[in-house]
């Protein structure tokens, strides 16, 4: 009786470590992916998705690199954080730094590729890997990153939709990147529009249960939203 009694409690005890385990690898892979992927966009030179547009616009500007801009720029939002009262989570700090670290590293190691025809599936495939890295980071339920969540801040603060504060950011950050010098094109309509079904596949391909309540390391609220509605 008291070995069935043991191995239950084992059972019930284990199964919130090996949770935690896996969301955290989940989050971890989903932000490596995330900058990897954007830098793919990078390299094929076909239009970026609205935020890389500023950072690379500002990468023109100032000499630095586009992936220590992302992590600046991330920084900025983040702080914009206080007054719209939300509450980071370690998903969200953890963007900051590992997205941009990612990208920039990539890059690093990514070839001049100049041929159109490789252009195109380095562009294909890293719209189809970003899509994957939203869902696998959303997923893991640890807070949204900080632009999104400065579209859900905007939303509470103001009450106008999550469409129309997610429209007037990009629209926004957009505007300044290209300005500044970032590249807008093809790729840029084309995530536009595909990156929304394909984070829906993604989160559901890699949706794990939410933390217990009270956990100290998720932040309340998802971004979902954000990303998922046009």
């Amino acid at each position: 009786m008291s070995t069935g009694v043991t191995s239950v409690s084992t059972r019930t005890t284990s199964a919130p470590g090996r949770r935690l385990g896996r969301r955290l690898v989940q989050l971890y892979a989903g932000l490596a992916l995330y900058g990897a992927s954007s830098a793919l966009l990078v390299a094929a030179g076909l239009g970026l998705e609205p935020w890389n547009v500023l950072h690379q616009g500002l990468a023109e500007l100032t000499g630095l690199s586009i992936g220590v801009l992302s992590i600046i720029v991330g920084a900025a939002v983040l702080l914009l954080w206080v007054p719209l009262r939300q509450r980071p989570g370690l998903g969200t700090v953890s963007n900051v730094f590992v997205v941009g670290l990612a990208m920039d590293g990539t890059l690093a190691l990514l070839p001049d590729v100049r041929p159109l025809a490789l252009r195109v599936p380095l562009l294909l495939a890293g719209i189809v890997l970003n899509g994957m890295a939203t869902g696998l980071y959303i997923a893991a339920r640890f807070g949204p990153g900080p632009r999104d969540g400065l579209m859900t801040g905007l939303h509470r603060r103001t009450g106008r939709s999550i469409r129309l504060m997610r429209t007037a950011v990009e629209v926004a950050v957009v505007v300044t990147g290209f300005v500044l010098g970032g590249t807008i094109g093809v790729g840029t309509v084309l995530y536009a529009a595909s990156i929304g079904p394909l984070a829906q596949v993604f989160l559901r391909m890699f949706a794990v249960p939410s933390a217990p309540a009270g956990s100290g390391i998720v932040a309340g609220g998802t971004p979902e939203r954000v990303i998922l509605r046009p």
